[in-house]
């Protein structure tokens, strides 16, 4: 637990800095399970990013639940997790359920599509939903209509790539065009196992709070909660009321 507790501080430092501490969202998490990610799987880097991003649901969630997606191939919508049983849980939700696919071959749009559909259609909130999707290269570009159809629903996809594969198409999301918004970002972490918490939290939170402000002023967020810390900013800003 002392390895979360310091996570989650660090978080809630980067979200002073970037003036987004108190906002209230949904927080998911797709990871890349092709052949390819095979020893991160197995080395435990894996289970770390869980970690990590559970320290921003923490933030972010009123209940601290994190939703986790894996893809290849094929996709499995997994069991959220808490700061109640994220030990271990890699290997126990992950590696050792056998009815899981893993290892195969990329195919990012199912799995994006069934993320729409449970914040969307199965879980409809006022919160919007901040969306760390990560992959170690290759991302087929057919995403592109998606993100930019996407574009006028409250998710924001932060895509993180590791390791160093083909990250081209990744690198041109701020350039797509037909939308109403800029939803979509992307970062390149090369050794995500040596980078600091805090350097990660603070890349990983840099373009949100700009789309934030400006799916506020588009309509595509209805409500920005925030609790009583940053009413004052966020009124300011969003010129906004609390409920």
């Amino acid at each position: 637990m002392v390895t979360i507790d310091l996570q989650k501080e660090n978080v809630k430092q980067v979200l002073e800095k970037k003036n987004i501490r108190g906002v209230k969202a949904r927080v998911g998490l797709v990871l890349d399970i092709t052949g390819s990610m095979r020893a991160l799987y197995k080395n435990g880097t894996v289970q770390k990013v869980v970690e990590r991003i559970l320290a921003v649901a923490h933030e972010f969630d009123d209940d601290g639940i994190l939703d986790v997606w894996v893809y290849d191939n094929e996709f499995s919508r997994l069991k959220s997790v808490t700061e109640l049983d994220f030990e271990d849980y890699v290997n126990r939700v992950i590696l050792e359920d056998d009815l899981i696919h893993k290892f195969g071959r990329n195919n990012e749009l199912p799995v994006m599509e069934d993320v729409i559909q449970k914040y969307i259609e199965e879980e409809k909130s006022d919160y919007p939903t901040f969306l760390v999707f990560i992959n170690d290269g290759g991302c087929k570009k057919n995403i592109k209509s998606l993100i930019e159809k996407s574009a006028v629903k409250p998710i924001f996809w932060q895509f993180v790539g590791i390791g160093n594969g083909n990250f081209d198409f990744l690198k041109k999301l701020d350039e797509l065009e037909d939308r109403i918004v800029d939803n979509a970002n992307f970062i390149h972490i090369e050794d995500i196992e040596s980078t600091s918490d805090r350097e990660i939290y603070d890349r990983l939170l840099n373009e949100f709070p700009l789309w934030l402000k400006a799916a506020k002023k588009k309509g595509v967020i209805k409500n920005v909660q925030e609790d009583n810390r940053k009413e004052g900013f966020f009124k300011r800003i969003f010129g906004m009321q609390r409920k």
